[in-house]
């Protein structure tokens, strides 16, 4: 538990947390340690991005399990694409308030804050940008 926590950057408490509402799974060793698959890693790591994007644990489990089962009925995809499109209705929305002010920061300012965006945060916020254009 320990190497996954320090390899998702999160707490053993928070993992043992998911592990005991049913978020994450893990195998028992013969001395009833757990141990978590390359898969939990990844679990791990969507978990914590959902949560970054404010999705309740109730919302994160229903979409595990849908990523791990592969396959939705039709009304479920039209959900989560009408769930994702008003995301970004918001996401845009979020941005024309934004966008005036950024204007008014420095350079240097300008500079911190594209290092502090991802690069798929970065290419994110230039699709909207041109969504919205």
């Amino acid at each position: 538990m320990g190497e996954l926590a320090e390899k998702a950057m999160v707490s053993k408490r928070t993992i043992d947390y998911y592990t005991s509402i049913g978020l994450l799974q893990a195998d028992r060793s013969s001395s009833n340690y757990r141990i978590y698959s390359d898969d939990a890693l990844n679990d791990l790591k969507y978990i914590e991005e959902c949560k970054r994007l404010h999705y309740p644990l109730d919302e994160i489990k229903r979409k595990l399990e849908m990523k791990k089962a592969k396959k939705m009925r039709d009304s479920e995809v039209e959900e989560q694409i009408q769930t994702v499109a008003q995301q970004m209705k918001q996401l845009s929305s979020e941005l024309s308030i934004l966008m005036p002010l950024m204007e008014t920061l420095t350079a240097q300012q300008k500079e911190k804050l594209a290092a502090k965006l991802s690069l798929q945060g970065a290419a994110l916020m230039e699709s909207l940008l041109n969504l919205t254009s």
